[in-house]
């Protein structure tokens, strides 16, 4: 008896080999060529060694948003907002290097998870640095952290380069070339005075985000629009949940060590609402298709910094808000309500100009997020009621979107009939 090529009994997918039915298929091999995905390829889902890459990724983002909250409420607010925002870089950086390279290249074959897995140690390294990188400006373990990251991801391009050929090929080695350049200068952090550290920080970003222009300047990787778009929702779900537990265990210390209940439900509640605001308004429109070309991906890409930065602080200003209300933060209420108003008004704001202003029909749709990103900073001044002012503010938005969607769409059918 013959096989056919795949393994199976002739006529086994009609149900006429023997014993109608089909031998079990042998296993993939576990190494693989590291070969390009189509970027037209059907149910392009994450999987689960991403889920896990991203799930790992909440360590860094809490041990951030913690050491914020100490900052803030030890009343060094702009030196706790530097050093936030270039830990932040640090994590989200790293985390969408692999997420683009893996919507074009992943394989799921053994050396691409054992790479992958070397890249989820390396953040948990960077997670265990944070701390003294706030307190101590020790960013050492942060680096080294990073090194590990880094050196996994230019194996990935390298191994990339070997299976490629002609601009594909050049492509993968102009980002490993980059990315060690990148890594090299991210040195002079360790040796940089303290003053001069944001400035480094800030050229060493541009170089970054500069080194996938460069790369795919010629030939472009075949990264997949629906898959990045549910990638980048899928972190921004794990970020308000990480800010969801956060404002959670705020609460249930304050009122433990406090019994502060009456003063503290009201955070609790306007942060709540701006937490499901947040989700609804990011979710509400299909974000893959503002992503059909390079320079769209790399403008959306770049500015979700912004989305996945103020999602995170907003459960670290409702920690700072609980601290303030129970004396363990010694800083204004003016103060306190600004860590939740602001970075709430700066999410609804880049929202609005990453995608949801390009499917706005009319004036009264477009100006929602806007006016609401206005309301919500105006709610600063709401003492302590102010949390709660702006999570209406944020129900109030949702509820007017989904109203105007609901008209516009009654007029369109009316129109029709």
């Amino acid at each position: 008896m013959t096989h056919t090529p795949d393994g199976t009994w002739p006529g086994a997918s009609s149900g006429q080999g023997p014993h109608h039915h089909r031998r079990p298929a042998s296993p993939p091999h576990p190494l693989r060529p590291l070969v390009s995905r189509s970027r037209t390829e059907e149910h392009r889902p994450a999987t689960p060694l991403e889920l896990f890459f991203d799930l790992c990724f909440v360590v860094a983002v809490a041990q951030a948003g913690a050491q914020l909250v100490h900052a803030v409420a030890e009343r060094h607010t702009g030196e706790g907002i530097a050093n936030y925002a270039m830990v932040f870089f640090a994590i989200w950086w790293a985390w969408m290097n692999f997420t683009w390279f893996a919507s074009a290249y992943d394989n799921d074959d053994a050396l691409y998870r054992v790479v992958t897995l070397v890249q989820i140690a390396g953040v948990l390294i960077l997670a265990a640095g944070v701390s003294r990188a706030f307190e101590d400006h020790d960013f050492l373990i942060v680096w080294l952290g990073y090194v590990v990251m880094r050196l996994a991801l230019v194996f990935q391009w390298l191994r990339a380069a070997r299976h490629a050929s002609g601009g594909e090929r050049k492509t993968a080695l102009r980002y490993a070339g980059g990315v060690m350049l990148c890594q090299v200068g991210w040195t002079a952090l360790l040796y940089t005075p303290e003053g001069a550290r944001p400035w480094v920080f800030l050229g060493m970003a541009v170089a970054e985000m500069a080194v996938p222009v460069f790369a795919e300047k010629d030939v472009t990787t075949q990264w997949h629009p629906h898959h990045i778009a549910e990638r980048y929702g899928l972190f921004t779900i794990i970020v308000l949940g990480e800010t969801i537990a956060a404002a959670t265990v705020a609460v249930k210390s304050g009122s433990d060590e406090n019994d502060a209940l009456d003063d503290l439900l009201p955070i609790a509640a306007g942060g709540l609402l701006i937490v499901f605001a947040a989700w609804w308004i990011y979710f509400v429109v299909p974000a893959h298709d503002r992503l059909a070309s390079n320079k769209q991906g790399f403008l959306w890409g770049y500015g979700h910094y912004l989305i996945f930065t103020a999602a995170a602080a907003i459960g670290a200003g409702i920690e700072i808000a609980v601290e303030q209300t129970v004396g363990k933060a010694h800083i204004s209420t003016l103060a306190a309500a600004s860590a939740v108003t602001v970075p709430t008004a700066i999410y609804l704001l880049t929202v609005w100009v990453l995608h949801a202003r390009y499917f706005k029909v009319g004036i009264a749709q477009q100006m929602v997020l806007p006016v609401s990103a206005l309301a919500v900073l105006c709610c600063s001044f709401a003492g302590r009621w102010a949390v709660f002012a702006a999570g209406l503010v944020a129900a109030a938005t949702v509820a007017t979107g989904v109203t105007l969607t609901a008209r516009m769409r009654r007029r369109e059918e009316a129109a029709t009939v």
